[in-house]
């Protein structure tokens, strides 16, 4: 049983050495452990630093890709190593790399192919009220999108089964946590959760500039990956709203129509006309929506089965 370990970083210098000496040199149910840097175009000694600390495998950017890109060819990269198990964790010691083994057993006891740490939010100390208030909202709109139970869906410290990271493909270059956990919920993919206590701040996130953003990027790729995976939920939805709304000035419409005095709610008329038309509108984008959902699927299928032919040779 072999353990890829996949540390995206950028300009992670001063913090990896903490990442690397606390990340187990064995592991019960582990045969093999290797870990693998994604170097995200830092102009620091990252990489330097990395080889000292024996890491002998890479995936070296030229340029800044984003972190959702340096996941997934990290998760190529593993994948091409021969990784029955993959975590991804970050560069900044954020995260407790000495959890590693509690991240992994459920995959290792067969109960879950995808493991997410939680963060236990409401106890960090230096996230501000706003921040865990949003991170705790867009939990719950992820585990919407997604039909999951978990506590923390942003977290970033995961475990992925050989299986589970063949499905992965992420489309956003903002950040992998958001569409990963709904492309899994959708595909069908058994999701454990691990409270975790996180280390101490050491430095201003780099996904985002500021909170306004984050919330902003974070309702975009919950958003974008709500209509690839669940679009007759949105459509269905917006139509039956755009139907009510069109129904009550059309209602009006013909109660006066009957009364004798249709001509005093034209407006009545125009206002149903336009929200009726909406609403059929809606109801076929729902439609087309649903056969590209169906599409996609089938897609995806083919990248799985293409990806296990691949890493064969």
């Amino acid at each position: 049983m072999k353990l890829c370990i996949q540390v995206p970083c950028l300009n992670e210098e001063s913090t990896l050495p903490d990442v690397l000496k606390t990340i187990p040199k064995t592991i019960p149910g582990i045969d093999e452990i290797e870990i693998v840097i994604i170097n995200d175009g830092s102009t620091d000694k990252t990489v330097e630093v990395a080889k000292k600390y024996g890491v002998k495998h890479f995936v070296l950017h030229p340029m800044r890709r984003g972190l959702a890109q340096s996941f997934q060819d990290g998760i190529m990269k593993c994948l091409e190593l021969g990784a029955d198990i993959i975590v991804n964790t970050d560069g900044d010691n954020q995260y407790p790399s000495e959890e590693i083994p509690r991240l992994i057993k459920p995959i290792l006891d067969g109960k879950a192919d995808m493991v997410v740490a939680d963060r236990q939010v409401q106890k960090i100390v230096h996230f501000s009220a706003g921040k865990k208030f949003f991170q705790k909202f867009g939990t719950w709109v992820l585990n919407k999108a997604a039909n999951t139970n978990l506590p923390d869906g942003p977290s970033g410290f995961r475990a992925y089964s050989r299986e589970a990271a063949l499905k992965i493909n992420v489309l956003t270059r903002f950040s992998y946590a958001m569409e990963t956990i709904i492309q899994a919920g959708n595909s069908g993919i058994a999701i454990a959760t691990l409270p975790i206590q996180v280390n101490p701040k050491t430095r201003e996130s780099r996904l985002f500039n500021s909170s306004a953003e984050h919330v902003m990027r974070s309702g975009a790729a919950i958003f974008r990956a709500f209509v690839m995976y669940r679009p007759y939920a949105l459509f269905i939805t917006i139509s039956v709203i755009l139907f009510v709304l069109g129904a009550i000035p059309f209602g009006r419409f013909l109660w006066g129509f009957f009364d004798n005095q249709a001509g005093q709610h034209i407006q009545s008329l125009l206002f149903g006309v336009v929200f009726m038309v909406g609403a059929i509108m809606s109801f076929t984008l729902g439609i087309i929506a649903d056969l590209t959902r169906m599409n996609r699927l089938i897609q995806e299928k083919q990248l799985e089965y293409t990806r296990k032919l691949w890493l064969k040779k």
